[in-house]
């Protein structure tokens, strides 16, 4: 095979890609309209749901150009030698191999986030402040993006200094020592993430006494499940939308409440979405998707060790020297068919986690307060209630509300 030949399969892996997301985009779109079944008929009146498919075709319309100047952006980088182009940039600057793949890489990922922030600003204080959403400042916003790059220079940078020096000095078997330090990184990070890197962005401070943590601490006694560590996090400093999630394991393990779905939910109903929490932990799900996140981590590095030493991958994006930082970029194109279906096998899981996690909180708590929930946070962030089956097969990690009410009330 030559490179000529490896670069038409790159770009028609990136083209067949965004084909396929723009034919489920179209489809998904198409039942933006569709009557609400029966189940599902409380969850807006006419207004609220016309405001709903305004919502979902405005996101629609706007996907469809950030995706398409995606695409064009990509290609064109990819037909005019963009990646040696900036490659040279890097070797201007030093002749040691992970100083250059760290300024080559950190100028893409930069100069990427900055071309595409226009986009993600126009998102966030025009179509989310329109539909009253947004609550971020433009302070926020901006401190928010700082705060992202200096996050990925750091670990970012760090780990990847590591796997270039790795190869650098046991060849072949670097993917071993990378696979072990993603690892370690993998396990730190889900247990102190909500410790070491919330904080950066957002305010967590201990759910105060009162009658909802006394709700929540006789619920998790009745189940045996010891919770000292219930936060609630000021998600209203950036949008009103609600979430809870659990992160950690062990000593470290906490339950995080937005702010805003307190408010927005009854004790009764954030108990029932704190069960449901707790049932990914009884169930183990947690210890199950970091395990398969660290399997799919080493299986992805394997393969990447038997092709790295390759130049035909630099070269197909037209480096004249070969190179690991640019080796590595051909590479994850090449394999993002195979990171599809891992991702799809892995919301297949996922799927079936929530079902077991929404049937835990129904047999240790109740199953009505956990309905009601659902069907406020999804009509608070005015969510597609009729997505298309192929959509949700492709893109869903969780199941769809009315498959979620059916099977509550089995």
């Amino acid at each position: 095979m030559t490179s000529t030949i490896l670069f038409y399969i790159i770009v028609g892996i990136i083209i067949l890609n965004f084909v396929i997301d723009k034919i489920l985009d179209a489809l998904n779109a198409k039942h933006f309209k569709d009557e609400l079944p029966e189940d599902l008929q409380d969850v807006y009146d006419d207004s609220e749901y016309k405001k709903s498919q305004n919502y979902k075709a405005t996101n629609y319309k706007f996907g469809i150009l950030t995706s398409t100047f995606s695409i064009l952006l990509t290609l064109g980088f990819l037909f005019l030698d963009g990646f040696e182009f900036v490659d040279n940039i890097a070797r201007g600057y030093s002749t040691n191999p992970i100083v250059i793949a760290l300024i080559f890489f950190g100028i893409i990922m930069i100069a990427s986030d900055i071309l595409t922030t226009p986009f993600s600003y126009y998102s966030t204080f025009v179509i989310e402040e329109k539909f009253g959403f947004n609550k971020t400042t433009k302070k926020t916003f901006f401190l928010d993006k700082v705060k992202g790059w200096l996050m990925m220079v750091i670990l970012g940078g760090g780990i990847l200094a590591l796997i270039i020096w790795f190869y650098q000095v046991t060849g072949k078997h670097f993917w071993l020592y990378a696979w072990g330090l993603i690892a370690v990184f993998t396990v730190f990070m889900n247990m102190f993430y909500s410790k070491l890197i919330v904080p950066l962005f957002n305010k967590q401070t201990p759910l105060e006494a009162g009658d909802l943590r006394n709700k929540i601490s006789a619920y998790a006694q009745t189940v045996g499940f010891k919770l000292n560590k219930i936060f609630v996090i000021d998600g209203s400093k950036r949008s009103t939308k609600a979430n809870a999630y659990f992160s950690g394991f062990g000593s470290e393990k906490r339950v995080t409440l937005y702010d805003t779905l307190i408010n927005d939910l009854e004790d009764e109903e954030i108990v029932a979405v704190l069960a449901h929490e707790v049932g990914h932990y009884k169930k183990k799900h947690i210890i199950f998707n970091l395990f398969a996140s660290i399997l799919l981590t080493g299986i992805t590095l394997y393969i990447l060790s038997l092709f790295i030493s390759n130049p035909l991958l630099s070269h197909a994006l037209g480096a004249e020297t070969a190179s690991f930082h640019i080796g590595l970029i051909a590479f994850m194109l090449l394999y993002s068919p195979i990171s599809e279906v891992t991702g799809l096998i892995m919301n297949v899981f996922s799927r079936k986690f929530e079902y077991q996690a929404d049937d835990y909180a129904k047999n240790t708590y109740k199953g009505e307060p956990l309905i009601t929930s659902l069907k406020k946070l999804s009509k608070n962030s005015l969510s597609n209630l009729t997505p298309h089956p192929a959509y949700v097969f492709m893109h869903y990690s969780h199941p769809t509300l009315l498959q979620r009410i059916k099977n509550l009330r089995k």
